[in-house]
């Protein structure tokens, strides 16, 4: 009886426990339903999809917040005034300015973007409402470098990898790999009497080929590694307007690879060390949004006396971008290119070396910032690979690199 009553009691407290659950949750599911059509019909908490009956400080305020996620480094001031956009304080470099205006032109609502100066009223009034005080310059900037990579430089520091054939030196079939970057330290803006940006970084690079031809004919020679060169530099850049300027000086060494020496045994008794410590000074010059030229002379400090590179070299290039286009869709800019890349070595007779790449770059901002670049490549003239520096070679290729 007594197990009975325990039983019925259990049951009424589980059924009426159950009861209020569902209450209690049918209560919840009404307050979040009300929640959640209080928030989300509230059209003053959703972005505006156009923004043509937005207001100027609504605009202005928006259009800075971009300006500000993507171009930090430079400060730029937004004004808007009848859904007219006025840029002020751009940088003092052609290319970046260009980049931000397009980026701007680019964006919902906006009837025309001017490039404007604030006057030293403005300024002052600006400055007492909006800025705070900080150092005249920026650590570790990251959208874009100063001097630009040279696109077509064997030897610029990129990742990148690529196929080429017919290379007499290293193999007829080479698989090329590097892995590279500019890493930019600390950038002074406004520098001297013209204002321009002053930088200074590490840049490092490593370059690897294998052969993948059968070099010794019974199978074991396949896909040996046959060399790998390093490099480390610290580069001194300097932009203004049109202009940019690279001072860097770096230190290359260069390894045979073990699977070539272990095929090649007697490579070990005529290995030499090709290192090298140097300093050059490039200048870049932005000719147009289309055309850029660049001409630097280079000086060796010190060479391996087992591998004696002779005093100086020269390098030269051009750069060409055209028909370039908004991928809108993907939210990229995309432009075929076309580069080409001169040296002459003292400890090559001053012979041409000549280096040309033609592709497709593809990239989140017009002009600046990390890009991506399919091409196919043709180079007639030495190896740049350590040992076989000064051997003349030919090859053509395809490849893709990532970087700057």
């Amino acid at each position: 009886m007594k197990l009975r009553q325990l039983g019925l009691i259990i049951y009424a407290l589980t059924y009426f426990s159950l009861q209020a659950s569902e209450e209690k949750d049918e209560m919840v599911a009404i307050e979040i339903d009300r929640i959640r059509t209080d928030i989300l019909t509230r059209t003053d908490n959703l972005l505006i999809d156009t923004f043509a009956d937005a207001t100027d400080p609504y605009l202005e305020g928006y259009i800075q917040a971009l300006i500000d996620v993507h171009y930090y480094e430079y400060q730029v001031v937004v004004i808007v005034k009848n859904h007219k956009v006025y840029l002020a304080n751009l940088p003092n470099n052609d290319l970046l300015s260009e980049s931000i205006i397009s980026f701007v032109d680019d964006l919902p609502g906006v009837e025309s973007v001017e490039v404007a100066d604030l006057s030293e009223a403005e300024e002052e009034a600006r400055e007492a409402y909006v800025e705070q005080p900080r150092l005249n310059g920026i650590w570790f900037p990251q959208s874009t470098v100063l001097f630009a990579p040279l696109i077509a430089d064997p030897r610029q520091p990129v990742n990148s990898v690529a196929v080429r054939w017919g290379d007499r030196v290293i193999g007829h079939d080479v698989a090329a790999i590097s892995l590279g970057d500019d890493f930019p330290i600390f950038r002074w803006l406004n520098v001297f009497r013209c204002e321009g940006d002053l930088q200074i970084g590490i840049e490092a690079g490593i370059w690897s080929v294998f052969n993948y031809s059968d070099s010794l004919g019974d199978g074991r020679g396949w896909c040996e590694l046959i060399n790998t060169d390093y490099l480390v530099g610290i580069p001194l850049t300097y932009a203004l307007n049109s202009w940019s300027f690279r001072l860097r000086i770096y230190h290359v060494s260069s390894h045979l690879g073990d699977e070539f020496l272990c095929n090649h045994s007697e490579f070990l008794k005529h290995r030499r060390n090709p290192s090298m410590e140097a300093i050059d000074f490039f200048s870049s010059y932005q000719a147009s949004s289309h055309l850029r030229l660049y001409f630097g002379p280079g000086i060796i400090l010190h060479s391996d006396p087992s591998f004696n590179m002779k005093t100086l070299y020269v390098q030269y290039g051009a750069e060409l971008r055209v028909f370039g286009s908004k991928l809108y869709y993907h939210r990229l800019y995309g432009t075929p290119f076309f580069a080409i890349h001169v040296e002459n070595w003292q400890v090559r007779d001053w012979n041409f070396d000549v280096s040309m790449k033609l592709g497709y770059e593809i990239s989140k901002l017009q002009g600046v910032g990390r890009k991506m670049r399919i091409y196919v490549e043709y180079h007639d003239g030495y190896s740049y690979e350590g040992q076989f520096f000064k051997r003349r070679t030919e090859y053509g290729g395809i490849g893709l690199s990532w970087g700057f």
